[in-house]
């Protein structure tokens, strides 16, 4: 999708219809601009649509097969110890095991109370226990990847619970310039889902791979998540949300998760 600034740029009294095609197809395929206007977009976006009190990391660890048991004991130690460090003030959202997707891969979302808190905690870990700890993940890894967050302003991260069952991690790769879109259909949208189910959080991407969204909902098991999907369908707004959805994202992916026993979200 194009940012207004973008389709202000290229209305078609501007440009021949030849030039006006290219234009357009360059952009939407992630010409130096295009990606620039995204860049833009994401910086004064948040501003109308972010949660700005906190900031999210997410951490993924691909894991080689044979560790696994190894790297759960030592990702505990490390993740509960930053958790429990008071000088960090770094808390856990939610720690997790993928079952139904990429198989060996860990998702650790963690709390920073804003970019000043998080550059304020990684520079005290890098001076500290912590890096021991962290150390000793690393014989376990296949690669790990880190990005920071912003939650989306209506829907805040759910507090600490237990409530059992599985949880779906769904990511979207937005188009550049697609994010004021998504939000304002999934505004809508999440009012019609909410009638069944209650989502834990939601965030987009601000450093890391950009363009990207992420939520996550929890269920008792697939059966029932099934069973609620079903209800939503039937409901004004859920079917123009996915719509939309399919215009706005390169390509989309659903994950089944487990909490790890150290998780807040259970």
């Amino acid at each position: 999708m194009l940012t207004r600034f973008a389709a202000a740029t290229l209305r078609p009294a501007a440009l021949p219809s030849a030039k006006r095609s290219i234009s357009v197809q360059s952009i939407l395929h992630g010409s130096p601009e295009a990606k620039q206007a995204g860049d833009v977009e994401v910086q004064q976006h948040s501003k109308l649509i972010a949660r700005g009190k906190y900031l999210h990391g997410f951490e993924v660890h691909k894991v080689k097969p044979e560790y696994a048991e190894e790297y759960k004991e030592a990702a505990a130690v490390y993740y509960t110890g930053l958790r429990d460090d008071p000088e960090l003030q770094i808390k856990l959202s939610g720690n997790f095991e993928t079952v139904v997707g990429e198989q060996d891969t860990f998702y650790h979302i963690l709390e920073y109370e804003n970019t000043a808190g998080f550059d304020k905690a990684w520079k005290k870990i890098l001076n500290s226990k912590h890096t021991e700890a962290h150390n000793a993940l690393r014989p376990y890894l296949r690669s790990r990847s880190a990005q920071l967050t912003q939650e989306f302003a209506f829907l805040p991260t759910s507090p600490p619970h237990e409530e059992g069952g599985i949880f779906e991690l769904r990511s979207y790769q937005l188009h550049p310039g697609a994010l004021l879109e998504w939000e304002a259909a999934w505004r809508k949208g999440i009012e019609a889902r909410r009638k069944f189910v209650e989502p834990v959080g939601a965030w987009y991407a601000q450093v890391g791979r950009l363009h990207q969204v992420y939520h996550i909902w929890q269920y008792p098991d697939l059966q029932t998540r099934k069973e609620k999907r079903d209800e939503a369908w039937q409901l004004d707004g859920w079917a123009d949300t996915v719509h939309k959805t399919a215009q706005l994202a390169k390509f989309m992916d659903s994950l089944i998760m487990v909490p790890l026993p150290f998780s807040p979200l259970k």
